[in-house]
C-alpha cells in the first residue's frame, strides 16, 4: 500500500530542474553537444549522492548514474529508469518562467508572454485534467516537461523507496542522459556499467501510457550541386542549386507522406533543413515508418526524385547519403514480454488503464533495446512537446512516481 500521507517532492524539483538551460544542439559535433546541458546534471549526481546513492556520479560524456541498493531477500533482476536532462532545440529554454495554473475547469488557458493560448480543442487530454493543477511556462519559452519531468518523477520515488524501507525491490539504477533530442542520448552509453536487467525511459505523454514500439528511423541528405557565376554575367551559365533545392520540394507528394498528413501507423519523409548558395544546396530529411523495410522504399523513391530534378538542370549533380538513426524496439521487445508486462501490472494496481499504443517517433528506449537493454517507454505526463505550449499536470507526475515504485515492486514479487 502507498504511503498517502507521503509529501511528493517533484514538482519541487521539476520546478528547480526548468531553470536550467540545458538546450541540446543537432548542429554540434561535441557530446554532449552543449556544455550547459552538464550543469543541471552534475547538480543532479550531487542530489543523488546526498539523498545517500553513494555510488552516484556524473562521468566525462555527461551521463548521470547510481544505484539504490535492493532491500530484498530474493535474488531480483535490477531494474532501470531513465530520462533525459537535454530541451529541443526547436524553442528556447533559457530563462524558463514556471506558472502553476490551480484547479483547471476546461478552459483554454492564456498564457502572459507573446499571446500563446494552449487550447482545449487541441489538446485532448485536457479533458481529463478538471480539478487538476496545470504546469507550463509564461509563453515565452518551452516548458521543459520533455523529459526534466521525468527526471524529477524518478528522484522523487527514490526519495520514496529511501524513506520506506518496507517497500522491497531489487536493485533500481538510475540514468540521466544527455542529447536525447538530437538522437545522440546512447551515443556513449555504457550498458555493461549501467548494471541493469532491463529499464524503462519516463519519457511519454498521457496517464497509463506504456510503449514498446517505436518508428524505424533513418536520415537522409540530399545535396544537389549547381554552378556559381556573378549573376550579371550568368546569362546560360549559371546553374543555382537553390532552385534544384526548391523545385524537388515542389515535386514531393502534398497530401500524403508528410508528417501534415499522416497518422496512427503511417509513416513519412520530413524535410526539416534546407541551407546553400548558387553552387550547394543541402536538404536534410528525416525517413519514418514502423516497419523498417518500408524505408528503403521512401529512400529510393526521394533518391530517384532527387535525379530527376538534377535531370531538369543539365549541368547539375546530385549526391545522397542515408545514416542509420533506430529500429523499432518491438524486434527486441517481443522477445522480453516480461518487461511490458510488469509494466501494464503496475498501471492496474493503481487503477489506470494502460494504453498500449506505438511511438510516432523514438526514445533513447529503441537504441538501448537494440544494445542489450530492453528498455519500453512509460508516461511522465509531458504535453505539446517543443513547444511553448508544453504542459504537464501535477496529479500527473504525482501518478508517474507511484508507477516508478509500483514496478519496482512488481519485480520484486515475481523474482
Amino acid at each position: 500500500m502507498f504511503d498517502e500521507k507521503y509529501q511528493f517532492t517533484c514538482v519541487d524539483r521539476f520546478l528547480k530542474y526548468v531553470t536550467y538551460d540545458t538546450q541540446s544542439d543537432d548542429n554540434s559535433t561535441t557530446f554532449p553537444s552543449t556544455e550547459k546541458q552538464m550543469n543541471l546534471s552534475r547538480d543532479l549526481a550531487a542530489e543523488l549522492k546526498a539523498m545517500g546513492l553513494e555510488d552516484a556520479h556524473m562521468d566525462e560524456y555527461g551521463y548521470v548514474m547510481a544505484t539504490l541498493p535492493g532491500n530484498s531477500e530474493k535474488k531480483v533482476p535490477a531494474v532501470g529508469f531513465i530520462a533525459h536532462v537535454d530541451t529541443s532545440p526547436a524553442v528556447s529554454g533559457e530563462n524558463v518562467k514556471p506558472l502553476i495554473h490551480k484547479n483547471f475547469q476546461g478552459q483554454d488557458i492564456h498564457l502572459p508572454k507573446d499571446g500563446q493560448i494552449i487550447r482545449v480543442e487541441d489538446n485532448h487530454d485536457l479533458k481529463n485534467m478538471i480539478g487538476y493543477d496545470i504546469i507550463t511556462s509564461d509563453g515565452s519559452t518551452l516548458l521543459g516537461a520533455d523529459n526534466k519531468c521525468g527526471v524529477a518523477e524518478i528522484v522523487d520515488a527514490v526519495n520514496y523507496l529511501l524513506t520506506h524501507p518496507e517497500v522491497k525491490h531489487g536493485d533500481i539504477k538510475i540514468c540521466f542522459t544527455p542529447d536525447e533530442e538530437v538522437g545522440r542520448g546512447t551515443e556513449n552509453f555504457d550498458v555493461k556499467k549501467f548494471g541493469a536487467h532491463c529499464a524503462y525511459t519516463v519519457d511519454g505523454q498521457s496517464r497509463g501510457e506504456v510503449e514498446s514500439e517505436t518508428f524505424s528511423a533513418d536520415a537522409m541528405t540530399i545535396t544537389f550541386t549547381g554552378k556559381n557565376i556573378h549573376p550579371g554575367y550568368a546569362k546560360n551559365k549559371m546553374i543555382n542549386s537553390v532552385k534544384l533545392g526548391a523545385r524537388f520540394i515542389e515535386l514531393l507528394p502534398k497530401d500524403t507522406l508528410s508528417p501534415e498528413t499522416t497518422e496512427g501507423r503511417e509513416g513519412y519523409v520530413h524535410c526539416y533543413s534546407i541551407t546553400g548558395n548558387e553552387e550547394e544546396t543541402v536538404l536534410k530529411f528525416i525517413i519514418r515508418d514502423f516497419e523498417a523495410g518500408k524505408l528503403k522504399e521512401y529512400e529510393t523513391y526521394l533518391k530517384e526524385l532527387a535525379e530527376k530534378t538534377a535531370h531538369e538542370f543539365p549541368g547539375s549533380t546530385v549526391q545522397t547519403q542515408v545514416i542509420e538513426q533506430y529500429r523499432n524496439m518491438k524486434y527486441v521487445l517481443e522477445n522480453h514480454p516480461e518487461v511490458t508486462d510488469y509494466a501494464v501490472e503496475a498501471m492496474k494496481r493503481l487503477n489506470i488503464e494502460p494504453i498500449l499504443s506505438p511511438i510516432r517517433g523514438g526514445t533513447d528506449g529503441a537504441r538501448l533495446s537494440f544494445m542489450g537493454l530492453p528498455t519500453p517507454n512509460i508516461f511522465a505526463g509531458e504535453h505539446s512537446f517543443h513547444s511553448k505550449t508544453e504542459w504537464v499536470s501535477v496529479q500527473d507526475m504525482e501518478m508517474a512516481v507511484r508507477v516508478i515504485i509500483t514496478i519496482a515492486q512488481v519485480w520484486e514479487e515475481k523474482a
